[in-house]
C-alpha cells in the first residue's frame, strides 16, 4: 500500500490509512515527498505548514488511522538529478545484512554510515536499502543509530511490522544492549544512570545533548564486562531511547567513551588513536524481542568489526 506522488503546486490533504498507524509524521513525509530534501521537510513541520486534523504538530507526532494531513506546496527534485549509491557501498551494506525475512531486515550497520541521507550526506542506510531492494515498497527504519555507532539496526519491510515494533519499543519490549570501551574505572560493576537529557543546538548548528533537569527522563543500565589498565569494556542497556544517551551518560559518570569526539576526553582519544582506534567505540551488539502471539524471542547479535576485536586483544596483552 502506498500513496501516489503528490502534486507539488497545490495544497493537498491525505486521509491516513491503517497501514501507516503509529508512523512518525517526519518519516512519513520523507518517504512520501520523494526528492524533497529532509531539511525542507523539517522546515515545513517547524513552520506549522503541515497540519494534522487542522492543528500544528511536531516532527515526532505519530499518525493515527483516519488522520487528515494537510501538505503544503513543495518543490520536487527532478528524478534524474537524485544521486544513486555507488556499487561498492551497496555491496558493503548487502554483506552487512545479518537477518532477513518477509517482515524484517536486520543490519550490522557500519560505523561512519548515517541511517538517513541529508545534512551534506548523499545517502544513508535507508536510501541504499531501497535501492538494493526496489521491489520492497515499504522499507522503513524502526529506530536510529548515531552515524559513528555500529551494530544492530532494525528495518521493517511491512507497515504492519513497523507498527508492531514501534508498539514494542513504546512498551519497553525491545531489549537493546550496546558495548563500549570507556576511559577510567567505576567502584562497582553495575551502575544505573537516571539523568534527564536536554538537546541543545550550538551557534554553529552542531547538536549537543546535556544532563539537565529540564530534559526528558533518560535511564541507562551499565555493567562492566572487563577491566583493563585505566579502561573498561562495558555493556549498556537502554531503558529509554534519547539522542546520544549512552555517550552522554557515560561522560556524566566521568568515564567517557573512547573515540567520542563530541563528549569524550581529547587526551585519552589521542592516546587511543595512536593505539589504533579510528572511530567511536560504541556498538549495538544485541537486540531481543518477541512478536505478539509467538512463543520464542527473536535474538539478533552483530559481531564487532575485526579492527575493534584486534584492538581489544592488544589492550588485554598490554594490561596483563
Amino acid at each position: 500500500m502506498s500513496y501516489s506522488q503528490p502534486i507539488s503546486s497545490a495544497v493537498h490533504t491525505l486521509n491516513i490509512e491503517s497501514g501507516y498507524d503509529g508512523q512518525r509524521i517526519d518519516n512519513f513525509l520523507i518517504n512520501y515527498l520523494k526528492g524533497v530534501p529532509r531539511s525542507l521537510v523539517y522546515r515545513i513541520l517547524r513552520r506549522g505548514e503541515v497540519r494534522v486534523n487542522k492543528g500544528r504538530i511536531k516532527a515526532n507526532y505519530r499518525l493515527r488511522t483516519g488522520d487528515q494531513v494537510r501538505i503544503p506546496p513543495v518543490r520536487m527534485a527532478e528524478k534524474d538529478t537524485q544521486e544513486r549509491v555507488d556499487s561498492r557501498q551497496l555491496d558493503r551494506l548487502e554483506k552487512a545484512i545479518i537477518f532477513e525475512d518477509k517482515r524484517l531486515l536486520v543490519l550490522n550497520k557500519p560505523s561512519g554510515v548515517a541511517v538517513h541521507g541529508g545534512s551534506g550526506l548523499s545517502f544513508g542506510v535507508i536510501e541504499a536499502l531501497r535501492q538494493l531492494r526496489p521491489e520492497e515498497r515499504e522499507l522503513e527504519l524502526v529506530h536510529r543509530l548515531d552515524r559513528e555507532t555500529s551494530g544492530c539496526l532494525l528495518i521493517a519491510k511491512r507497515r504492519s511490522a513497523l507498527r508492531t515494533l514501534h508498539e514494542l519499543m513504546r512498551s519497553n519490549g525491545i531489549d537493546k544492549r550496546y558495548i563500549a570501551l570507556v576511559q577510567g574505572h567505576w567502584g562497582r560493576d553495575r551502575i544505573e544512570v537516571d539523568a534527564p537529557l536536554l538537546k541543545n543546538t550550538l551557534q554553529g548548528g552542531e547538536r549537543m545533548v546535556m544532563v539537565d533537569p529540564r530534559g526528558k527522563e533518560s535511564v541507562t543500565r551499565f555493567s562492566v564486562r572487563e577491566r583493563m589498565a585505566e579502561l573498561m569494556l562495558v555493556e549498556a542497556r537502554l531503558m529509554t531511547g534519547r539522542t546520544h544517551q549512552i555517550r552522554v551518560h557515560a561522560a556524566h559518570l566521568g568515564t567517557p567513551i573512547l573515540g567520542d569526539e563530541k563528549y569524550g576526553d581529547a587526551s585519552a582519544n589521542r592516546d587511543m588513536k595512536a593505539a589504533g582506534l579510528k572511530r567511536l567505540f560504541l556498538h549495538a551488539e544485541t537486540l531481543k524481542f518477541r512478536w505478539p502471539d509467538e512463543k520464542q524471542d527473536q535474538v539478533f547479535r552483530a559481531p564487532l568489526e575485526p579492527a575493534l576485536e584486534e584492538l581489544l586483544q592488544r589492550l588485554r596483552v598490554k594490561s596483563a
